[in-house]
């Protein structure tokens, strides 16, 4: 959806893939990096790397919410892993079962983490860290998540 602009059921990520999209005139150069536990592994190795990262949350799968604390936990306690701009996705809120932004910010021990939807000046080592609730398959919140994320970069 987001390279192409047509929705296509995506495939379970195995392995690093690259990708090019474009928003607002900016190129970005997207790596999907998956979140199987096997692959996390190789996170380490991309992340300093890049300007800006996003993490996708599937906001009806409630099981895994802990399992995603537990990875945003690891990152913020790696000081100078992360390089820029921090945007989490909470996908799939056309489905009448999935989490409010509410309910993901606590599960995800969002609530004294996110710095703001507008363009925040921090204290050198900080960097931003946002929530937006989307759904790909409408077309919802995650250009916005964009549009915050492409400020900073």
């Amino acid at each position: 959806m987001l390279k192409n602009d047509q929705f296509e059921s995506p495939s379970p990520t195995y392995k690093p893939t690259l990708e090019e999209i474009t928003f607002d005139n900016i190129q970005f150069s997207t790596f999907d990096l998956s979140g199987y536990s096997q692959a996390r592994r190789l996170w380490k190795d991309y992340i300093p790397e890049v300007n800006g990262l996003v993490f996708l949350v599937d906001a009806t799968d409630r099981k895994r919410f802990s399992e995603c604390k537990t990875e945003l936990d690891a990152l913020f306690a790696s000081p100078g892993l992360i390089n820029g701009p921090l945007l989490i996705l909470g996908n799939k809120i056309d489905d009448l079962h999935a989490a409010s932004e509410d309910e993901l910010k606590y599960a995800l021990g969002l609530d004294q983490v996110t710095t703001g939807k507008g363009l925040v000046k921090l204290d050198q080592g900080c960097f931003p860290v946002e929530l937006y609730m989307s759904s790909v398959l409408k077309r919802q919140g995650y250009i916005e998540g964009f549009e915050w994320l492409s400020q900073y970069i």
